[in-house]
């Protein structure tokens, strides 16, 4: 896909136009760059994202996901609720990485623009002018990396991932089926989480 039909998936993808997200869409990319991978169609890519669940620049992460292939229904992505916007991606093969942080003196003009303002304001990010946000991804998107980012060097990184299972139960409870890592045992039966408390 060429940039601008990332970029048009992101938008489209994240449900509206922000700084944020095509953030997350260059720093997905600039992590594959460094790493010479492709997009992860299975779970060949992991990610370790460090933002957070409540702050400004949320959006990042579903650029991140949107270029990498990285993923929370391929559970080959981890939000770490660090509260900033850096990823580590993780070429699992390999066992090689690189972290991508957002450039402090980049994010800090991002963050005392209009367009934050506004978010300040409670003024959701929809309802935003085109006209205050155009500008802010079209500058995000012409942007070299080393503007937008750190980059790391390609670093090892012994990688061990979470092996998937298909095997289930039905809760002996509520009757739903939960797969076996979130089973507990309550009163000597097997149940799911929220039935368990």
């Amino acid at each position: 896909m060429s940039l601008d039909e990332l970029l048009n998936l992101g938008i489209s993808f994240h449900g509206h136009k922000c700084p944020a997200m095509p953030l997350g869409l260059r720093a997905g990319l600039a992590a594959m760059k460094k790493l010479d991978v492709e997009r992860a169609s299975n779970k060949e890519l992991y990610c370790l994202c460090e933002t957070g669940f409540a702050h400004a620049t949320m959006c990042f992460v579903d650029g991140v996901q949107v270029a990498t292939g990285c993923t929370f229904g391929k559970s080959n992505i981890e939000k770490l609720d660090y509260s900033k916007n850096a990823i580590t991606l993780i070429d699992v093969k390999k066992k090689k990485a690189v972290r991508v942080a957002l450039n402090p003196e980049f994010q800090k003009k991002g963050l005392s623009s209009k367009f934050i303002q506004l978010r300040k304001e409670g003024v959701e990010p929809k309802d935003i002018p085109s006209d205050i946000v155009e500008p802010m991804i079209e500058n995000i998107m012409k942007q070299p990396d080393e503007i937008l980012f750190k980059i790391s060097e390609v670093l090892d990184y012994d990688f061990k991932g979470r092996k998937g299972t298909f095997e289930w139960y039905e809760c002996e409870n509520c009757g739903e089926i939960v797969f076996v890592h979130s089973i507990k045992i309550n009163n000597g039966k097997k149940v799911c989480i929220p039935c368990s408390k």
